[in-house]
């Protein structure tokens, strides 16, 4: 499960339950990482070339402070973390393979850094990166070009919402497997309005209905394919350590 609002929009109680009621049901949670510019003062964002800046960070200040978002989610037990920024990314990668972050500490790059070919994604696995989200439009062969390219798992998008397009991939999902395994599809972002807004317990059922249509048409039409049990560890620096033919907690191979 991804949490996208943020984890500075949270209370440490808030955060807690998050994580708790995860480890009851055996699923692995990523935390966003704010302040990002969406959450910043610039009016440049608002504007249409603006826009471009997705959530990067802006200044040295945000980059310290994102840092210190990361450490109040250790802190509380958070091992999974969803970057936004490329510095960021680098400066957490470098801080994980220094001894600074727990070992199995992972990040996700997220699909708002707007990478589209196998070149660029791969310097997103050099920095660190666990798991990488191309932009959520990709064609079947531009994914399995990237797919070539690195060694990480991928999160494809088979669903979104109207702010981000709106398309629902479910009948390409099998196929996505295929090219992408390992691989996680996200699923149930199309039923609400927009990323990173709060969702409540109707949203949920919601999504995990789309969740279920999803998984169904992968059963029925990719059944060769297998998902990771439930509860089975994060892929642990996967660039570095990954072993051909390791099965990858979640994802479908």
């Amino acid at each position: 499960m991804t949490e996208t609002v943020g984890l500075f929009r949270h209370t440490r109680e808030e955060l807690a339950d998050y994580l708790r009621l995860a480890a009851d049901e055996g699923i692995t949670t990523a935390f966003s990482v704010g302040p990002r510019a969406t959450y910043d003062t610039s009016p440049t964002r608002l504007t249409p070339h603006g826009s471009f800046l997705g959530y990067r960070l802006r200044g040295v200040d945000q980059i310290r402070r994102a840092l210190d978002d990361v450490l109040r989610g250790l802190e509380l037990g958070c091992r999974s973390f969803v970057v936004y920024d490329e510095g960021l990314l680098k400066t957490l990668g470098q801080a994980r393979k220094g001894g600074l972050l727990p070992a199995d500490t992972t990040f996700k790059a997220s699909a708002h850094l707007g990478y589209a070919n196998p070149i660029s994604i791969s310097m997103l696995e050099e920095l660190g990166a666990d798991s990488i989200n191309p932009v959520r439009d990709l064609p079947l062969p531009a994914i399995a070009a990237v797919r070539q390219r690195i060694a990480v798992p991928l999160d494809v998008h088979t669903d979104n919402p109207p702010s981000s397009g709106g398309f629902i991939r479910t009948f390409e999902a099998p196929d996505i497997v295929r090219v992408a395994r390992p691989v996680y599809l996200k699923t149930g972002n199309s039923v609400v309005g927009a990323h990173g807004q709060f969702t409540g317990a109707e949203d949920g059922e919601r999504m995990a209905d789309q969740a279920s249509i999803t998984l169904e048409m992968v059963q029925r039409f990719a059944s060769e394919f297998t998902q990771s049990p439930a509860g089975a560890p994060a892929p642990v620096n996967a660039v570095s350590t990954r072993v051909a033919g390791e099965e990858t907690a979640g994802s479908l191979r």
